[in-house]
């Protein structure tokens, strides 16, 4: 058997692989509130299902809570949690964000996280570190409809607030590149034709997501999440990511689709609700076969188009953990 990394490297390298890589990931509401219990809750998960990648998934608000946000656990199913306070309340606020230490508070949490997950791995078991782009970020700290108003009517102000933003996440990155991570999952959430124009993702998103990245391109295995419906694909095809993931099975592109316009490897095939969640696990290997098929299983890694629901089944977990093994 070869290793999780020798299997994807050679999915990266355009070689057909022993089987197709495999990776599904969800988020650990209430564990995910210290760096052990996302630690011990990511690792159980992998020990259960042997998946060819760690994604390592802590709350949204991990990048944020420095900065004075709060939020709470309310059982949403996909395992998010719901802002409580939001600290942007005028233009004026933007500016008065103090840029962060990775090293302290939250993001030094997270840290000491992925120190612990990557020394029990080790090297063969590639990790990626969830981190949201600026403009996510923002989204978060303002909120949603809040944040569309003020980047149409506070342009300048929205700028000084993404690059604080921004700064203090590229040194996140640095950091979390020293812990022995593979990559980066970089999570877009606001590339839809129905929240924003390209000129207007291009201004306050790409500018951000390029300067953000630049740390990972030392990095041998990142991967980019376009979440949403009506996505932006095609001004995603050249970032520094070996991998894009997006909800195939309910947007355009479709896999193949995507194969051709990214020289890449890219990351989906199952529906997370259906068939993940009320499915059953013939169904779940069934749509995994087609995927397989669809792509001829290269620079292809099964999984789902966001993370799997913490309602999903044990069962259908393990049968999409199983269908790349027939």
């Amino acid at each position: 058997m070869i290793s999780h990394r020798l299997r994807l490297e050679a999915c990266l390298a355009r070689a057909k692989p022993d089987r197709v890589p495999v990776a599904l990931w969800r988020h650990f509401p209430v564990d995910d509130q210290t760096p052990a219990g996302l630690a011990r809750a990511t690792l159980l998960y992998q020990r259960t299902y042997d998946f060819d990648l760690v994604k390592v998934t802590p709350a949204s608000s991990f990048c944020l809570k420095d900065w004075g946000a709060q939020d709470e656990w309310h059982g949403v199913a996909e395992g998010t949690r719901d802002y409580t306070r939001q600290i942007i309340q005028g233009p004026e606020d933007w500016e008065r964000l103090p840029l962060l230490d990775p090293y302290q508070g939250y993001l030094g949490e997270q840290i000491r996280c992925l120190q612990l997950i990557t020394q029990e791995l080790g090297p063969e078991t590639p990790v990626l570190q969830t981190v949201f782009s600026p403009l996510a970020q923002a989204k978060n700290l303002v909120g949603k409809n809040t944040l569309l108003i003020h980047l149409r009517r506070y342009p300048e102000a929205v700028h000084r607030g993404l690059r604080i933003i921004a700064e203090s996440t590229l040194r996140f990155i640095e950091a979390a590149g020293k812990t022995g991570i593979a990559g980066l999952f970089y999570a877009v959430q606001h590339a839809q034709y129905g929240l924003l124009t390209t000129d207007e993702y291009e201004t306050f998103g790409k500018v951000y997501d390029l300067m953000v990245l630049e740390p990972a391109r030392q990095m041998w295995l990142n991967m980019l999440h376009l979440h949403g419906e009506e996505i932006m694909f095609d001004l995603f095809t050249t970032y520094p990511v070996q991998v894009i993931n997006w909800h195939d099975q309910d947007t355009w592109p479709s896999l193949q689709e995507g194969l051709s316009r990214f020289p890449g490897c890219v990351c989906g095939g199952l529906g997370r609700i259906q068939p993940m969640v009320l499915g059953t696990p013939d169904q779940v290997q069934a749509q995994a076969q087609t995927a397989i098929e669809t792509t001829n299983g290269l620079r292809f890694i099964l999984g789902t188009g966001c993370v799997v629901p913490i309602t999903a089944p044990h069962g259908n977990i393990s049968a999409a953990r199983q269908s790349v093994e027939a």
